[in-house]
């Protein structure tokens, strides 16, 4: 087997001096060096052959980079490469045996270490070129959260956001220039914020909640009242249903056909951040509306395609689940849906007029699967007294797609 031709080294703030024989022996034998400014600068010492700073955008450097395939070439990268590193986006283009990597203690390692917290118990979250509500789902009482910053500006964006949801007890400690001799670690309560911070650190959080903080429950079968709608929506407790027959596995797509408010792909993509999903909706002012449920409930990746099905969905993604869940007004749509599935696939509609019941009750005699009427009642007041009224009944159809063609 060939030697590796591409090396991925990883450097703290304490430069050559926190690097092993091995590591440092890499760069000074590299053909060219290619790293961030800082990097070069931090293993400037070593450095024997060229240098290239990696640049913007992102996916320049990695063109750069494989266009030297065959010379040897190393990259130098923060703390552990395959750590929200360079270290994976680039090994996503190369064969077994092409890269060869020697980590440095992930920033995470020496947050831990400075803060005195179990790895294993604390969740993370990066800020780098994502949105801040990335945050939401994270914010359970007395959670522990390492949060990697986009710059200088992210504590005091992120201390406000947490005052705004109800957080603003929780403590928020920022270190700046881990691991170097700049290291500074400042802490406060984030309903105080920060005023100054250097453009390179992380932060730790201990989550604190206000009985009136705005937690986003850890079920199937959100509130209402937490998504924005004009009524169309999936109903808390037909949600939570309908959410259990779709079962969510990590890393499958949703599609959400004829969406309302997003719930159904909003609380898909909560089960699991490897999940994805697509939200199909033809009115403009709805997919509006599920972009913003998307951001207030802290999953920003929600793809909201405008458009009527199943004139849309040929373009689409292929899914592994499909919820249909607007008005049914004829069977074209499964057409184009068992088409789109894999064996194996899952789909599941829900029907609430006489006219939908009838379609699905087609579907599952030509292809089997379950039909299930589901009924709730709910207590409201009959004059001075009480009595539970009924709401419309809704008839949820699923089935697995097989490789006969159902």
């Amino acid at each position: 087997m060939k030697a590796p031709w591409l090396s991925v080294i990883g450097i703290g703030e304490d430069g050559v001096e926190g690097l092993s024989s091995l590591a440092r022996q890499i760069i000074a034998q590299a053909e060219s060096v290619i790293g961030g400014e800082r990097h070069l600068k931090l293993a400037a010492s070593l450095i024997r052959g060229t240098t290239e700073i990696w640049g913007t955008p992102f996916s320049d450097g990695v063109h750069r980079v494989l266009a030297m395939r065959g010379r040897p070439v190393t990259v130098l990268a923060s703390g552990d490469p395959f750590f929200f590193g360079v270290g994976s986006t680039l090994a996503k283009h190369l064969e077994p045996g092409e890269l060869f990597c020697v980590p440095a203690p992930s920033s995470i390692s020496w947050a831990c270490a400075r803060l005195g917290w179990a790895q294993q118990d604390v969740r993370i979250i990066s800020l780098c070129g994502r949105p801040i509500e990335t945050l939401a789902p994270q914010l359970q009482p007395a959670a522990r959260l390492i949060v990697l910053s986009a710059d200088g500006s992210t504590p005091d964006t992120v201390c406000r956001f947490l005052a705004d949801r109800g957080f603003g007890k929780s403590k928020v400690h920022v270190i700046e220039h881990l691991g170097g001799p700049d290291e500074r670690t400042q802490s406060c309560l984030a309903e105080d914020g920060f005023s100054s911070v250097a453009a390179l650190n992380l932060m730790g959080i201990e989550v604190e909640a206000h009985e009136n903080a705005r937690v986003i429950p850890l079920v199937s079968g959100l509130d209402d009242d937490l998504f924005e709608h004009d009524g169309q929506i999936t109903k808390r407790e037909i949600r939570a249903i309908t959410l259990s027959t779709l079962a969510p596995k990590a890393g499958e797509v949703l599609w959400d056909v004829g969406a309302g408010a997003g719930s159904i792909a909003i609380e898909w993509m909560l089960r699991h951040p490897s999940n994805r999903a697509i939200a199909i909706e033809q009115n403009s002012d709805r997919v509006a509306r599920i972009g913003r449920n998307a951001l207030t409930l802290g999953v920003p990746g929600l793809q909201v395609v405008e458009g009527r099905a199943p004139d849309v969905l040929r373009s689409l993604e292929r899914p592994d689940v499909v919820f249909i869940g607007g008005g049914l007004t004829s069977e074209d749509i499964f057409i184009q849906v068992r088409e789109a599935l894999r064996i194996g696939g899952r789909l599941v509609a829900n029907a609430v007029t006489l006219e939908g019941e009838a379609i699905l009750a087609s579907q599952h005699a030509k292809y089997g699967g379950t039909l299930t009427r589901i009924g709730i009642e709910r207590l409201d007041t009959v004059g001075r007294l009480h009595a539970f009224r009924p709401a419309m009944r809704v008839t949820q159809y699923a089935t697995t797609v097989s490789g006969d063609g159902a």
